[in-house]
């Protein structure tokens, strides 16, 4: 990363942030964050195991005079991939060619990806750099989805300065639609086996009853 922090929060715990928390009372909480060890810097297993079940997130950028960007990503579970400890990496689709994020990028490499789960009700916040490579083509079919159905462009590289996860207030809960499918098709297929059963049964109480009136 270009620049040093003390702790690795400052990613995002500027000055004037830190003056803010002081000024409203959350500075000594968030102290003692630091002073044990800050936010996480690597990819561990909780969070490889997070990013494989993602299939949408939002990248943020901005351009060198500050103008943010947030453009969303999405594609298949496991579309995000981890490289090594402090590097993810995707394909970039072609979309609508206005290239917003690549041009940002060209000029701040400073990134931040946000990463929701809303089924489960958590979220994940990525702090660092990022960078469009547009000239390897054999890493960006490396990092294609199998059989996704997309045109990739390009590929963007994603090192990490800092991540942090929040609690699930105010996260309201929703289902992917092919989750819901699944859940209500084996809902279906046990209710189906149900009435077999029930349809079976009435069936030996017919048998009964016929045999005793017999």
């Amino acid at each position: 990363m270009s620049d040093t922090h003390a702790y690795s929060s400052d990613v995002a715990f500027t000055p004037a942030v830190k003056a803010v928390q002081a000024r409203k009372g959350s500075r000594a909480a968030y102290a003692h964050v630091e002073q044990n060890g800050g936010w996480r810097t690597e990819v561990d297993d909780d969070l490889a195991a997070f990013l494989a079940q993602a299939n949408s997130f939002f990248l943020a950028t901005a351009s060198a005079d500050g103008q943010p960007y947030i453009q969303h990503r999405g594609g298949p579970k496991g579309f995000v991939k981890v490289l090594d400890k402090t590097t993810l990496a995707f394909a970039d689709y072609r979309g609508n060619r206005q290239y917003i994020t690549q041009g940002n990028l060209s000029e701040n490499p400073k990134a931040y990806i946000l990463v929701m789960d809303y089924a489960h009700r958590r979220r994940v916040k990525i702090w660092g750099e990022a960078q469009v490579v547009d000239d390897d083509p054999a890493l960006t079919r490396s990092l294609m989805p199998q059989g996704y159905q997309a045109r990739p462009e390009q590929a963007i590289l994603f090192k990490i300065a800092a991540w942090d996860t929040n609690c699930p207030q105010h996260i309201p809960q929703k289902f992917d639609a092919a989750d819901v499918a699944q859940a209500l098709a084996v809902r279906e297929g046990r209710i189906a086996e149900l009435e077999a059963e029930l349809a079976a049964l009435k069936d030996e109480r017919a048998r009964i009853e016929v045999a005793h009136a017999g």
